[in-house]
């Protein structure tokens, strides 16, 4: 695989309040009859686009639909796939009957495909729209040939998420280092309560925690080096990361693997949890009333030479499929996508995302919306997030089978980064 080029992610907001990354955490791919969208009109002279879409829940589903309507140049149908459907047969669909635009995202995974043939280049596209961005998200759009292949729509932070009600009824305090949150664990346990809801059914939870870990315990260019395969898994450092999460296993949640990240999110609206690490749009979770009772600290301290430097915040976009049958239509309407108007209606009626445009009305935000975008413009660097940052193949072959497992049994850490790596040579080649 061809090296990828340099992508900045320092100082990504630079002083706006641009950001990256939609709640689609992961997507895939769908056959099956489109659904018309609402909007489009029948007689439009661009004929019609079709939109392949892992907005498989209730909030993000409802927001693009709404963000289409406004679309007027043509005819839209929208083919909804449940998130990890989507992911998980995001090659064979790319390279079956694609529909015209996809959701996707940004950096790595957007590279792997561009290379693969199966995008179009929108250069073009962004000639026109690269005033609504940042350099840093045209970075995040841009393939190792140089050209742009994606358009960023929303972005969302990963922090540890509480319900403020609950933690000033007990007198809890945001934990600075991993011992001040160990001992704020232990307490919560002493309370009654269950920590740090954690699921893992639908394999993609874990990766977050394994990030986070891992960025605050080996930094943030160890933790892309490890992820673009040249660090090898049996390392120390690794090893390290895992010791540490299981020292964590006794405050999270039981039975994480039968368990969905809705259903924890939830299980944390209800106050039956005291904390939740995971990405800004658990607030889904939350009914309306409740959300402002929702905030969150970055995760705290592990090793003092990297501090908090480092966060996950995922960009997801949308693309052009290869196969397009209205490539014309399509490039209409990303540029659609690519305006602040059309990511403001996004992230006021998804309270889990924050807009990519550097253009976009920020004035409505939510204060847990401005908090997400202040955690990001003060990140030194920003990770994407553990299966947009390796390889596909390798994230959702290796990864996900290899974490559920570790969550399974936390005491079988040498085999299992001994078969991690073994695994990741093969693919890695």
């Amino acid at each position: 695989m061809n090296q990828r080029p340099p992508i900045s992610r320092r100082n990504l907001l630079l002083g706006t309040a641009a950001a990256f990354g939609v709640p689609a955490i992961l997507a895939g791919c769908g056959s099956g009859n489109p659904a018309p969208a609402p909007g489009g009109s029948a007689g439009s002279k661009l004929g019609t686009v079709t939109i392949g879409s892992n907005a498989s829940d209730e909030i993000p589903k409802k927001s693009l639909e709404t963000v289409v309507k406004g679309f007027t140049q043509a005819t839209t149908r929208i083919n909804t796939v449940d998130h990890n459907t989507f992911q998980e047969n995001i090659n064979r669909y790319l390279r079956g009957t694609p529909d015209d635009v996809f959701t996707w995202f940004a950096g790595y995974r957007m590279q792997f495909f561009a290379e693969q043939g199966l995008a179009v280049d929108i250069s073009d596209v962004w000639q026109e729209i690269g005033g609504n961005y940042t350099q840093a998200f045209k970075d995040q759009s841009t393939g190792v040939d140089g050209k742009q292949y994606f358009v960023p729509f929303t972005y969302y932070p990963w922090a540890v998420f509480y319900r403020k009600s609950l933690w000033q009824e007990k007198g809890y305090e945001p934990p600075a280092t991993l011992d001040e949150l160990t001992a704020l664990a232990k307490k919560m346990k002493a309370d009654g309560l269950i920590p740090i809801a954690f699921a893992d059914k639908d394999g993609w939870p874990a990766m977050g925690t394994f990030d986070i870990l891992n960025l605050r315990t080996n930094g943030y260019d160890f933790h892309i080096s490890l992820m673009g395969g040249k660090e090898s898994w049996t390392d120390p450092r690794v090893k390290q990361v895992f010791d540490t999460w299981r020292g964590l296993m006794e405050y999270h949640q039981p039975a994480a693997l039968g368990r969905t990240w809705q259903e924890a999110g939830q299980s944390l609206a209800q106050k039956k949890t005291g904390m939740y690490l995971l990405g800004m749009f658990v607030a889904q979770q939350f009914p309306e009333a409740d959300r402002d009772d929702l905030d969150f600290f970055t995760f705290p301290e592990i090793n003092p030479a990297y501090g908090t430097d480092s966060i996950d915040a995922p960009i997801d976009g949308y693309m052009i499929s290869a196969k397009a049958k209205n490539v014309e239509g399509a490039k209409a309407l990303l540029k659609h996508f690519a305006q602040p108007s059309s990511q403001d209606i996004a992230t006021k009626l998804d309270p889990g995302t924050l807009a990519a445009s550097s253009k976009a009305d920020t004035s409505g935000y939510s204060a847990l919306q401005k908090r997400g975008a202040e955690l990001v413009s003060k990140a030194t660097h920003i990770a994407q997030f553990l299966d947009r940052d390796t390889r596909p193949d390798f994230a959702s072959t290796v990864m996900i089978p290899s974490l559920q497992s570790f969550v399974s049994k936390p005491n079988e850490i040498d085999s299992l980064l001994a078969s991690i790596e073994k695994q990741k040579a093969n693919i890695f080649r």
